[in-house]
């Protein structure tokens, strides 16, 4: 039988679950108010348009995301872009928040997400389930994923990639397989991960992606929900307690060469966001957001042309390694390893490094920032200079384990209140100079001043 029409004839009988209601609660001030998933990578998609595009990419076009936490940005993100998938793809996406279909209470787990909505995935009769993790940046072929899942027989199969040990410590589910790929333990962030015989610094982490045989699934989810110990979710119950008496066979996410270990980084804090950030900006081999071949469909936020300008003062602009999103306008600015939103303006003198800016930000002339990551809708004030983890936290704002700062408006809006320090031409006299905080600043052109109670008004 010719291999291609199986398959085929397999994605034909699958149906993707996208769970999409995470918190995200160490993104600290970027999910706030919004769900992990539909914040804003790169400078023109969410994260949550990586699994979907491939998806698509894939042939699957039977697709729901299942929503929870603060969701009504991430709805209207999937209604307005990814509506059109009956249309665009031949599909259909439907939306799935947390309704109490089949208990009081909301989604408990991943587990209990899918259990919610059993009989939704019944009445579409799907022959095999997909499950993902709606909140990874990565780039995967999910037909690969089928095809072997199909071809060892298995009731269920774990994709997984290998990580530095180190980096899978405490934050990320565990795996190890026997020689044909049968998985034989499972643990769920463990501190010390199981490594791998021939690669000791490395493990087989779980990507949070699954394929399970649909009638498999149904009495998984409704054996878990009837176990009052269990917090109903994959990683943490329902793995570990079928892999001795069910098939579950471990899914090596591999590059095209099938010996590349591919991109793949969960974003869920704010180093890791920023450093997939500069990962984008570096190795675009690994992470190709213009790949011809397998495009992320994003949603640009203007349809306005970007302009870079020299300013009054006849300058340049002076680029190197950026993304730059639709609607921006850069003017006299130097601006190095950085992604740059929809909608973002640049002043005059103004120098930024090693940043991420989210939509619709401002920053005024002469500011300086590095290493930071503005949130959305942020107007940075004029002169203002955040290079120092030092004077981030002087400030108040949110200074990473790394070293990242987060500057959001609530924390500019306190300025108004507090002594402030601004960078300034050394012949200005409007104010006192003041005694640097530590050694570090002592050659700095620091002043102190305060912020106009204006500014709140923004």
């Amino acid at each position: 039988m010719n291999a291609e029409i199986d398959l085929q004839q397999i994605i034909e009988n699958t149906m993707v679950l996208v769970l999409a209601g995470g918190q995200g609660s160490r993104l600290k001030a970027l999910t706030e108010t919004r769900a992990k998933p539909v914040l804003e990578f790169g400078s023109h998609c969410r994260i949550i348009d990586f699994p979907l595009s491939n998806c698509v990419n894939s042939g699957l076009n039977r697709i729901a995301v299942l929503t929870q936490y603060k969701s009504q940005c991430l709805i209207r993100h999937l209604m307005q872009h990814w509506g059109t998938l009956n249309n665009s793809f031949g599909g259909r996406l439907d939306i799935l928040p947390a309704s109490q279909q089949q208990s009081e209470s909301w989604y408990q787990g991943t587990a209990d997400a899918c259990f919610q909505n059993i009989d939704y995935i019944k009445s579409r009769a799907p022959k095999y389930v997909m499950i993902l993790s709606g909140d990874h940046v990565y780039q995967m072929d999910y037909r690969k994923l089928l095809a072997e899942h199909v071809k060892n027989g298995a009731e269920m199969t774990v994709s997984c990639i290998e990580v530095p040990t180190k980096n899978a410590a405490n934050q990320l589910g565990v795996l190890s397989a026997d020689s044909k790929g049968r998985v034989t333990a499972f643990d769920e962030k463990p501190c010390k991960p199981h490594p791998l015989l021939d690669a000791p610094e490395y493990c087989l982490a779980s990507m949070g992606n699954y394929v399970v045989n649909a009638e498999v699934l149904y009495r998984l989810l409704k054996a878990d929900a009837k176990a009052l110990e269990s917090d109903h979710d994959f990683g943490k119950n329902v793995i570990p307690n079928i892999i001795e008496q069910h098939k579950v066979f471990a899914h090596r996410f591999r590059g095209a060469d099938g010996c590349q270990i591919p991109y793949w980084r969960d974003v869920g804090t704010i180093d890791s966001y920023w450093r997939a950030h500069m990962d984008l900006l570096n190795n675009s081999d690994m992470l190709n957001l213009a790949d011809p071949s397998w495009p992320i469909w994003g949603s640009a936020l203007s349809s306005a042309p970007t302009q870079i300008r020299g300013g009054t003062q006849k300058g340049q602009c002076d680029l190197n390694q950026i993304l730059i999103g639709t609607g921006c306008q850069l003017t006299n600015c130097r601006i190095h390893h950085t992604v740059l939103s929809s909608n973002c303006a640049i002043g005059d003198g103004a120098s930024l490094q090693g940043c991420v800016l989210l939509p619709d930000v401002t920053i005024e002339a002469g500011a300086k920032l590095k290493n930071v990551i503005v949130d959305k809708g942020v107007t940075v004030p004029a002169n203002l200079a955040i290079d120092d983890i030092n004077i981030a936290k002087h400030f108040g704002f949110s200074v990473s384990e790394k070293g990242v700062v987060l500057i959001t408006q609530q924390v500019i809006d306190s300025f108004a209140d507090v002594e402030i320090y601004f960078d300034v031409p050394q012949k200005s006299t409007s104010v006192s100079p003041i005694r640097p905080m530590h050694s570090e600043l002592s050659t700095r052109n620091i002043v102190r001043t305060h912020v106009p109670s204006a500014l709140n008004e923004r």
